[in-house]
């Protein structure tokens, strides 16, 4: 019986107090600390093993390798934290109605993570991506004819989708690496 106390008090030791002083960071992510008595730190932890200050200083990881952000029929809008969303349902210029599917691909500014954390929070898809997405690429769809949006302009529109996108998403701290249109069906049902 006391040898699987010991045992106990071993694993406790090692996971809580002794795991409690590192912050072990993979390659791909770097991590942000909140301290309870100063907040959110400005500085970045890249990659390796850092130390922190175990019950005062939390550490939380934050991935910083381009990111896909689908839109297609395939995402399930019961999970919300997923990134992605289901087909963007848009008017174009002459009235026909369009559904894009696609992936934009996204990366986090690693300088300005704490501030997106502190800003923002840990939900910055559900808050920020998903609804700046819908509308925008709504706002492109709208300045286009549905012919120019199913065949002759394609590159063109997914420049200007990506531009539109950038000038939201820049100043949070998020980076906008393309933006690729998969599928572009016409005669969709607006509801």
């Amino acid at each position: 019986m006391a040898d699987s106390l010991d045992k106990i008090m071993y694993s406790f030791v090692v996971e809580d107090v002794l795991k409690g002083f590192f912050i072990h960071v993979p390659p791909g992510y770097v991590a942000c600390v909140y301290d309870m008595g100063r907040g959110v730190l400005r500085k970045v932890y890249e990659p390796g093993l850092h130390l922190k200050i175990p019950f005062w200083q939390k550490a939380k990881l934050f991935n910083t390798q381009t990111l896909e952000y689908n839109i297609n029929r395939n995402f399930d809008p019961n999970k919300p934290k997923l990134m992605g969303d289901q087909p963007v349902v848009c008017k174009a210029v002459d009235g026909r109605s369009i559904k894009l599917e696609g992936t934009i691909l996204l990366r986090l500014d690693i300088d300005r993570i704490p501030e997106i954390w502190q800003s923002i929070g840990e939900e910055f898809v559900e808050k920020i991506v998903r609804p700046t997405v819908r509308s925008r690429l709504r706002l492109v769809a709208s300045h286009h004819s549905g012919s120019e949006l199913i065949t002759s302009k394609r590159g063109a529109i997914e420049t200007e989708a990506q531009q539109e996108l950038e000038r939201v998403f820049h100043p949070r701290g998020i980076v906008v690496e393309n933006v690729l249109f998969s599928e572009i069906e016409d005669g969709v049902k607006t509801g």
